[in-house]
């Protein structure tokens, strides 16, 4: 096998296991499944379920039940437990749980009686993914386990992480720009055209240009002779542009009639059609990007148009620096607010996990879930509102690829 497959195949075994390494040890320090000494994973055993669907640990003749609970309530811990099969009043033994998360973060669970079962006294919040220490103590004696259970978690080697293109960012504030799109038809600037005509009515009797041809302000079109003082005068281009129609013809009246068409599309205007839906939010000044085969420019609103079109939209108009060809159609996203979150995140990180939008958080070489409450939404960005801390590393490019291989595993949401 080539040493770059055979790295990366290895680089993206999964470490999810739902339930491994199940041990239990008295106050005697007896453990009740040895270590494998061969470097071979051993099978994770099937999970043990109780009369509660929980999880049953097993120390001697005591046994726990341990269920997370919710049903009309967020999750919480509920646990029974039996001496020689038999059940035992939730007064007659304490317990304790310890949740070790990704990072070392550890939330520490305690107990009291309700109803027939101990309750625990904390959310156990998403993802549930966590090594389990679980310490009960019945009549002075102590049964301590600890199992993983782990969901959403992959571990990928930094070598394979760079080779796969998978960036991060750490989540923090951000400026959140509100658009809302719109096209437009690039027509010519207002002041950047003229038509041309004689001055005084007469007879053309030179014509000095050409269509298409590019002039400067000032320079000679075509020559006239005056109908009136049947002298001769010089028609002169009133800017710098392009000859977009020459009507002009040596011996033929001018007659009032535009005789030349000059436009300097140096500068171009876009007419962006608006709609009634979102005018209300339209301002001028508002900065707007436009888009032309796929090039971006940036610009603002120069004017919203007082009158509506026939489709009910009204104009509004941006400038632009660029040559574009007139009549030309361009898209454009009008930016309508703006405001400043305390954390964000980039909307191509997130992906679908169960029933849940989540990010990838990166801790060394390890990548899991994180379950997210979203709030407003622009452009690049996606408001946070719960589910990560401000400075955790995500993953923002190729996630789908975390997902993949987390997907891969089977891993299973062990209720």
């Amino acid at each position: 096998m080539n040493p770059m497959i055979k790295s990366r195949a290895c680089a993206l075994a999964l470490v999810v296991v739902t339930a491994c390494g199940l041990s239990a040890c008295s106050d005697s320090g007896s453990n009740a499944n040895a270590g494998h000494g061969d470097g071979h994973t051993a099978e994770a055993p099937a999970v043990e379920k109780g009369e509660h669907n929980g999880r049953l640990l097993h120390d001697k003749n005591f046994t726990l039940e341990l269920a997370i609970f919710e049903t009309g309530v967020p999750p919480e811990y509920r646990a029974w437990a039996l001496v020689d099969g038999k059940p035992i009043a939730p007064a007659e033994f304490s317990l304790q749980v310890r949740l070790t998360r990704l990072g070392n973060k550890i939330d520490t669970i305690n107990f009291a009686p309700q109803g027939d079962a101990l309750r625990g006294d904390s959310v156990i919040y998403e993802p549930h993914s966590f090594i389990v220490t679980v310490e009960a103590t019945h009549k002075g004696n102590q049964h301590r386990w600890e199992y993983e259970s782990f969901e959403g978690r992959t571990r990928i080697e930094p070598a394979v992480a760079e080779a796969l293109e998978i960036a991060t960012e750490i989540a923090g504030p951000a400026l959140l720009k509100e658009t809302i799109a719109a096209y437009g038809k690039v027509v010519p600037h207002p002041n950047l055209e003229r038509d041309v005509q004689a001055r005084f009515d007469g007879v053309v009797t030179d014509v000095q240009v050409t269509l298409g041809q590019s002039v400067e302000a000032g320079q000679a079109l075509f020559t006239v002779e005056s109908n009136e003082s049947l002298k001769s005068y010089t028609v002169k281009a009133p800017i710098k542009g392009v000859l977009t129609a020459l009507h002009a013809k040596a011996g033929q009246q001018t007659g009032g009639k535009t005789l030349a068409r000059i436009l300097d599309n140096s500068r171009i205007s876009v007419e962006l059609a608006v709609f009634p839906e979102h005018l209300h939010k339209v301002k001028n000044g508002a900065p707007v990007t436009l888009t032309f085969a796929d090039s971006e420019f940036e610009t603002r609103i120069e004017q919203v148009a007082l009158e509506t079109n026939a489709n009910q939209s009204v104009n509004a108009r941006v400038t632009l620096d660029q040559p574009l060809p007139l009549g030309a159609m361009v898209k454009a996203q009008i930016q309508i607010d703006e405001y400043e979150v305390p954390l964000a995140v980039k909307r191509s990180g997130l992906q679908a996990f169960r029933d849940f939008t989540v990010v990838y958080a990166q801790i060394g070489d390890e990548y899991e879930v994180r379950m997210l409450e979203l709030g407003r939404e622009a452009g690049d960005w996606v408001e946070v509102l719960g589910g990560l801390e401000p400075g955790t590393t995500y993953v923002t490019e190729n996630s789908f690829v975390i997902k993949a291989d987390i997907e891969k595993s089977g891993a299973s949401h062990d209720h």
